[in-house]
């Protein structure tokens, strides 16, 4: 056989055998670099409730980005950190938010088949693709479009964060220049309307004011729906340069009356708003609703024994042991000496509590995992050793706190003395307190007050409260 026949025939089987190496290669990477991007969707069943959630996965410059909705919540905009796909499994890494979906994808089902996490919470979750058709679930107190007023989308800049604020404006008229408040969100990632267990009370409480001829800011929270930024690594006091920045956006506008800019906070929202106003001299006004009054520490000491969903047979010890926790995350030891001390601190003082009331294993470890992750995050350390009666001392604008009297989060007697005492303190001179009957930490008429009554009741705010709002307000611009 001539040598040259021979070479082309190795030749031609050595292509063979490379077009079979790619081949396989090919059939490897396309199994598991399929086209993920677009919208997945599944339901997780938490006791008797299913629990609807869609993922929009988008990709920019090879990376993956991830926003998160949870329609049964009537929540959106939600943007966890990271979103990684190799080899089949899908992490989207939520630790900014709290949360964390991890799935491994089924060729056979074309689904993930995973698990989510929020807190001590695991849920069985599996996607499919697409979005969901969600019915038309306003409250009876949500206003419908056209509005009778005028509404605006702004972005507004935190330069000192380099971050992008963005949220509605209403005003009474686009023509004239009118009194403005703007609104302050409570604990955790919001969106403007503080949508919160199918309800949306900033919507409701700023369609209410801009009628009765106040206008009204409200905005994502840094991180979450259009606002850019890092929800999770945020402090009360980097959330109070967010509300310096609103008020500086205002002040640009020639729609705005510049003397009578107000801040209206809920819940965390309340303690936000005093640190923003001693940091400004263009606040006229401030109203806390549901505010605290007493220190994060004596205020997380009291929410254990009175949101906790276990048991405890010795009272003395667990406030003991929950103020040892507290003395832990707030040292001035490194982090690493904090997570060891802490996790020791927890085994000993948590899981036998736990296992007293035959708590699976891993249950336990992924309680204790999720009070590790919430205790070392900057914010739990900010507020634990932040005290806003030394805010609301040094305040000498006027000022009206309302809480409900049942109120399971926040206690209305116990913070309401406190935030009248630093008052009284202070010399501040114009000032009302109240405490309204029947309703709970979001203003709603209820029955108990509990926070699992909040979704199945159709008021988004008491008209009582609307109305103390509004009145006070209008007295003072």
């Amino acid at each position: 056989m001539p040598n040259n026949f021979r070479q082309v025939k190795i030749q031609s089987k050595m292509k063979t055998v490379v077009t079979l190496i790619v081949v396989f290669i090919v059939s490897i990477v396309s199994a598991y670099s399929q086209n993920i991007l677009g919208d997945w969707n599944g339901e997780a069943k938490r006791g008797e409730k299913l629990i609807t959630f869609v993922f929009k996965i988008e990709q920019e410059d090879s990376k993956y980005s991830t926003t998160m909705s949870v329609p049964t919540f009537r929540v959106s905009g939600i943007k966890p950190s990271t979103t990684t796909f190799t080899d089949g499994k899908l992490i989207i890494n939520g630790a900014n938010v709290g949360m964390r979906y991890e799935g491994v994808f089924n060729k056979d089902t074309q689904q993930f088949e995973g698990t989510y996490k929020e807190g001590g919470v695991e849920l069985v979750l599996n996607l499919k693709r697409g979005n969901v058709k969600t019915t038309d679930s306003r409250r009876p107190q949500e206003p419908a479009k056209p509005y009778p007023y005028y509404e605006e989308e702004v972005v507004f800049q935190n330069t000192e964060a380099k971050i992008e604020l963005a949220g509605t404006l209403t005003l009474p008229n686009k023509n004239g220049k009118f009194p403005v408040v703007i609104l302050i969100s409570g604990s955790g990632p919001q969106d403007r309307d503080e949508s919160f267990m199918g309800h949306k009370p900033f919507l409701v409480l700023s369609d209410y004011l801009t009628r009765q001829g106040i206008g009204v800011l409200r905005f994502d929270d840094r991180g979450h729906g259009e606002s850019t930024g890092d929800f999770g690594n945020a402090t009360t006091e980097d959330f109070s340069k967010d509300v310096l920045s609103a008020i500086d956006y205002l002040k640009t506008r020639n729609d705005v009356d510049i003397k009578n800019i107000g801040l209206i906070g809920h819940s965390e929202g309340g303690i936000i708003a005093p640190l923003a106003a001693n940091n400004s001299n263009d606040v006229a006004f401030m109203v806390l609703l549901a505010s605290t009054g007493i220190s994060g520490t004596e205020l997380s000491v009291m929410q254990s024994k009175t949101l906790r969903q276990f048991p405890i047979e010795d009272e003395v010890a667990y406030e003991k042991n929950t103020r040892k926790a507290i003395a832990i995350v707030t040292s001035n030891k490194s982090e690493s000496e904090i997570k060891e001390e802490l996790t020791t601190h927890y085994n000993d003082f948590l899981r036998p509590i736990l296992t007293s009331l035959n708590v699976p294993d891993e249950k336990i470890n992924l309680f204790i995992d999720g009070q590790l992750k919430t205790s070392l995050k900057p914010w739990s350390r900010y507020f634990l050793q932040y005290n806003p009666a030394d805010e609301f001392e040094k305040l000498q604008i006027p000022i009206l706190s309302l809480n409900g009297s049942k109120d399971t989060q926040v206690n209305a007697k116990i913070n309401q003395e406190g935030i009248r005492q630093a008052l009284i303190k202070g010399g501040n001179q114009d000032y009302k307190i109240v405490e309204l009957k029947n309703l709970n930490h979001f203003f709603q008429e209820c029955e108990i007050g509990n926070m699992d009554e909040y979704r199945k009741i159709e008021q988004t705010f008491s008209p009582i409260a609307l109305k103390e709002i509004s009145n006070w307000i209008l007295k003072r611009i």
